[in-house]
């Protein structure tokens, strides 16, 4: 059986379409004072955004390393048009980067060689990580709406083929991805003639219900919860479980203030009932919701059961 190591906090792609200035002074802060060990890099969400802040990669890269973070390239979740499956391939085709692949034309691409699996591959059981592993896989991200015996049974089955395993711990859950853009589409425009109208959600856009409750976030082709993702409490059973690695997803809050009081809870430095507390207090007016995790509709809030 392999020998897993001490379970590492991670920061995810962002996922909205920030401004080139903000990304580069996000990074700059995340390099300088993020408690993270690994960081993900890349558009994920929209092809259309790349362009916008690529070339920033190298020395965005540059720095993170020098702070000593490991980097992560994460393919798009998504590959329709042929400009997108060569990017798709051309980022694969990069032996000297360590990869997250977020779609079968990046699986494609990349061939067997070593990869990991991002949260949209849909790794929901031991035998499609098995097949993942046999693929050249080395790591996998888990679906933000698997319950907890779940995600044990992977991360055991993870486990005992030498993969790590990572688990999304903060910040907005993913629940979709669809072939049409609805961040266009609501303020009347088309996909192709977005204008990139997603640019005024830097934490997505809100959708409600009839009665005016806050349901959803849309940002571009993404359907998001509305809520938070908070596993702080439930850190020590996913470690206990076998997780490797915690990811925390960027949000328009103080990302090096989440990742510190995640980092604090681990280490033991303060009680994760106090850490959660500020948590909440940092995430502003989003609700924080673990409701998938324990088996339950996602956007609730449920009470871990003492110990016994």
């Amino acid at each position: 059986m392999a020998v897993i190591p001490m379970t590492k906090l991670t920061l995810g792609p962002i996922a909205y379409h920030w401004s080139a200035e903000t990304r580069r002074d996000f990074y700059a802060c995340v390099a300088d004072e993020a408690p993270v060990d690994e960081v993900y890099l890349g558009e994920v969400i929209c092809s259309k955004r790349a362009p916008f802040h690529e070339a920033d990669l190298p020395a965005t890269i540059e720095r993170l390393e020098r702070a000593g973070k490991t980097v992560i390239l994460s393919t798009l979740a998504e590959v329709m048009l042929k400009r997108e499956r060569k990017a798709t391939a051309d980022l694969a085709a990069m032996d000297a980067a360590e990869i997250e692949i977020n779609n079968a034309a990046g699986l494609f691409a990349r061939g067997k060689r070593p990869h990991r699996i991002g949260p949209f591959m849909n790794a929901y059981n031991e035998a499609t990580i098995a097949w993942m592993a046999g693929q050249g896989a080395t790591h996998v991200c888990l679906p933000s709406e698997m319950p907890a015996p779940a995600i044990a049974a992977a991360a055991r089955a993870a486990r005992d083929l030498g993969l790590g395993v990572e688990v999304q711990v903060f910040g907005r859950a993913s629940l979709a991805v669809s072939a049409r853009c609805y961040h266009a589409r609501a303020h009347g425009r088309t996909k192709d003639n977005c204008q990139f109208v997603c640019e005024d959600d830097p934490d997505g856009m809100p959708l409600r219900t009839r009665d005016d409750r806050p349901i959803l976030r849309v940002n571009g082709i993404q359907t998001q919860s509305e809520s938070y993702v908070d596993l702080l409490p439930e850190t020590g059973r996913l470690m206990a479980d076998g997780v490797t690695h915690l990811r925390l997803m960027p949000q328009e809050v103080d990302m090096v203030a989440v990742a510190t009081l995640f980092r604090e809870a681990l280490d033991g430095k303060l009680s994760v009932q106090e850490a959660d507390a500020r948590l909440a207090a940092l995430s502003g007016e989003a609700d924080l919701s673990n409701g998938f995790y324990h088996g339950a509709a996602g956007y609730r809030r449920i009470a871990m059961a003492a110990p016994t």
